[in-house]
């Protein structure tokens, strides 16, 4: 199959995010060579006349959805409705274009938060729809979910080879390091990096370090997303009772713990303070990775080298 897909014409929306750069860094090392792209100033994929206007004159036959509206717990909770509607009329209307234009492949990227807030752990996927969500990012949760559920109506209407791919929290290359919309582990570094700059006796983190979560190099994911092109089909998922597939490393450690894995990496020796009074979102978010392990992929770079590597970029690209 993959000798096929790389001479297909490939649509990756969302090429400038850390998530979808990497992944055109990966297509591009694999020779896939017939990709098109579109920056934001380019087509807003919120704009369904311009969505459709796209694939009208391009048609593209095989589809990667790594556009989205994405943000930590202070920018998910502040602003909600821009998070819900931007969201759902991004892949509303490329979901919609890719089955009007006949796409063969569809590949939608979701996220972990779209499990319920106590879901038993690690999550399954079928503990999707199995409880209440996480208020500081339902609305984004919520946006995905119904992502999820249109390429799976697609399937089961007119058979479109349309999936979801859920990944655990990403890092890596191009990622985020505001303090103020950025998500934990880029702001961490980012963090410990100004207090080592200031000599900053302290450092202070948000809720009580106690949550747990998984993380993966964001180099990984494209590794498994070139995988799911080549080998996985929508039919692998409904067929077996799933709606999406949970990619991640299937290992988790407390924020305190990151936290003291990258005030190392940066080099801060100062105290780190924890504010309880701030939230500490889901307790726990670890994913279960069986079903892709069982298919045959496996994540391959362990957190401290993954930690090392972007703080390098860190250092040489922000300035």
């Amino acid at each position: 199959m993959s000798s096929a897909i790389k001479n297909k014409k490939i649509y990756l929306a969302g090429h400038k995010g850390m998530v979808g750069s990497s992944i055109l860094r990966e297509l591009q090392k694999q020779n896939y060579n017939n990709v098109v792209l579109r920056d934001l100033n380019e087509l807003d994929l919120r704009n369904q006349t311009d969505v459709n206007k796209f694939f009208d004159s391009e048609k593209p036959e095989v589809i990667i959805i790594a556009a989205a509206k994405v943000g930590g717990i202070l920018a998910n909770n502040t602003y909600r409705a821009e998070f819900i509607y931007d969201n759902l009329m991004i892949q509303a209307n490329l979901i919609n274009a890719s089955y009007i234009n006949k796409v063969e492949k569809l590949i939608f990227l979701g996220s972990s938060c779209i499990y319920p807030k106590l879901a038993p752990q690690p999550l399954k996927e079928e503990y999707l729809l199995s409880g209440y969500l996480e208020y500081t990012n339902e609305p984004y949760a919520i946006a995905k979910i119904a992502g999820i559920k249109l390429c799976e109506s697609y399937y089961e209407q007119y058979r479109c080879n349309y999936f979801s791919a859920m990944p655990t929290n990403m890092y890596g290359p191009n990622d985020n390091f505001d303090l103020e919309t950025s998500h934990v582990l880029p702001a961490l570094i980012r963090k410990f990096h100004d207090a080592k700059t200031i000599n900053a006796p302290t450092v202070t983190l948000w809720g009580s370090g106690k949550p747990m979560r998984e993380f993966m190099y964001v180099e990984d994911l494209a590794d498994a997303m070139i995988f799911m092109l080549e080998n996985i089909n929508a039919s692998d998922l409904y067929e077996n009772g799933i709606s999406q597939l949970n990619i991640g490393t299937g290992k988790d450690l407390t924020i305190s713990e990151l936290a003291s894995i990258i005030s190392d990496t940066v080099g801060y020796n100062g105290e780190i303070v924890y504010d309880s009074a701030k939230p500490d979102g889901t307790p726990r978010k670890l994913m279960d990775v069986s079903r892709i392990n069982s298919l045959g992929w496996q994540y391959r770079t362990e957190l401290k080298d993954g930690i090392d590597k972007t703080y390098n970029w860190y250092l040489e690209n922000i300035k």
